[in-house]
């Protein structure tokens, strides 16, 4: 095997040249230090599946800290330290012509939990350890680095054998009752590599478990949400978090994903339409827009929501509801109406609703000014007060709904307005 493993590591297609280089580089050093070191977790999963291998995570049996230092110090770039965990992070300098710019170096630890559902505390271990407090048996591997040693693999929990038969298994029986957060990385592993829930895992998402998970922060909730809007099969993974009873353990229940709307998360909004890209904050208002405000007023508090995402959300939902009064409204109406509400609700509403207005919004509308400014007003001696705003405004509004087409019918309309 370890020949086998040598030759995935020397596959240019798998691991490009420069990859190969920074690596043999960190396991030179690692060998000087007497390190062991090891690559782990999503790289080894994908060399396995013949798969393009892009998480570099390094596991030292040592100090990552300390031999992070030596290889800025051999290297040059900067060192980022958390002395807690005995981590690094190495920012590379600009010699080395990689696609990582970053490095994490970590200590091979061992992790034990106080409380259900609580964050481990954790303790410098061996690579043993390390690979048994992981999440599952398919994340559980490692390949080895330094010296003779390298492209030994490390499998104490057979997860070579799962990854054949792709399945997602826990390494014991109390991992979710330990880290609910843990149902939710399980689903996505199922879905983004097509995998299935091993049968006694499944299980393992029960009442106990689902009861654990209730009590856990809204920010780690959300971040598990956050990860899932990442993903490109986003909506399986609702849906299979949904079937599994994960949903049912809040209330209200959280709202089941339009299926209408499944292909709309990997829209990219035209750049005429001025709308930031952000496929996690689309993705929210896909799922949330067909609910009620106070579902999703819950939600937003439940979950911990950042203000632009609360906002939008509510805006949009508020906004869908008042479509059919706005029908038969001027441009000038809508205009008034859609710059109270972030253009990524008004984006989001437009893929769920077809609404041409909303369109004509997002590249038109907005953009339209009159000519004539509050200056202009004041050189005509007019008070400046809050007719200033009324005049602008009917000026502007005429623009918009194309009653006035040029400078002169805007100074026209102006006189009359007097």
């Amino acid at each position: 095997m370890q020949n086998e493993i040598r030759r995935l590591m020397r596959d240019p297609n798998l691991l490009p040249s420069e990859r190969q280089d920074l690596l043999s580089r960190i396991a030179d050093q690692s060998a000087s230090m007497g390190m062991p070191c090891y690559l782990v977790g999503g790289f080894v999963r994908s060399l396995l599946l013949g798969k393009l291998a892009n998480d570099l995570d390094i596991i030292v049996e040592g100090d990552a800290i300390e031999l992070g230092g030596s290889l800025v110090k051999k290297y040059g770039g900067k060192l980022t330290s958390h002395t807690k965990f005995r981590t690094a992070v190495w920012h590379l300098s600009s010699a080395f012509k990689s696609h990582h710019s970053t490095i994490d170096l970590i200590t091979a630890r061992k992790e034990t939990y106080k409380a259900p559902g609580a964050l481990p505390t954790v303790k410098p271990s061996t690579i043993d350890d390390d690979l048994r407090r992981r999440d599952f048996t398919v994340s559980a591997m490692a390949i080895r680095l330094d010296g003779d040693h390298f492209g030994e693999l490390l499998d104490p929990l057979d997860g070579q054998n799962d990854l054949k038969k792709k399945l997602i298994r826990v390494l014991h029986p109390r991992s979710f009752i330990d880290d609910p957060t843990r149902i939710f990385r399980a689903v996505r592993f199922e879905q983004r590599l097509a995998f299935h829930l091993e049968s006694s895992t499944l299980n393992l998402i029960n009442p106990e478990s689902l009861a654990i998970l209730e009590k856990l922060s809204g920010e780690r909730i959300r971040h598990e949400f956050d990860l899932i809007f990442g993903e490109e099969n986003s909506v399986r993974m609702l849906g299979r978090l949904r079937k599994a009873g994960v949903f049912n353990v809040f209330e209200p229940n959280l709202p089941i994903f339009n299926e209408q709307y499944s292909g709309l998360i990997n829209s990219k909004a035209p750049e005429e339409f001025g709308v930031p890209q952000n496929r996690i904050l689309l993705g929210y208002l896909l799922w949330l827009i067909d609910s009620s405000e106070d579902t999703v007023e819950y939600i937003s508090r439940r979950f911990d929501f950042a203000l632009e995402l609360s906002n939008a959300s509510v805006a949009a939902i508020q906004l869908k509801k008042e479509l059919p009064s706005l029908k038969n409204a001027k441009p000038s109406e809508w205009t008034l109406r859609l710059e109270k509400v972030p253009l990524i609700a008004i984006y989001g509403l437009l893929l769920t609703s077809h609404e041409s207005a909303l369109k004509e919004f997002l590249i038109k509308w907005r953009h339209v000014k009159a000519t004539i400014t509050g200056n202009d007003l004041k050189a005509r001696g007019i008070p400046i007060g809050p007719r200033y705003k009324e005049i602008l405004s009917q000026l502007r509004a005429a623009r918009i709904d194309g009653e006035v087409k040029t400078d002169q019918e805007e100074e026209e309309l102006l006189n009359t307005l007097l």
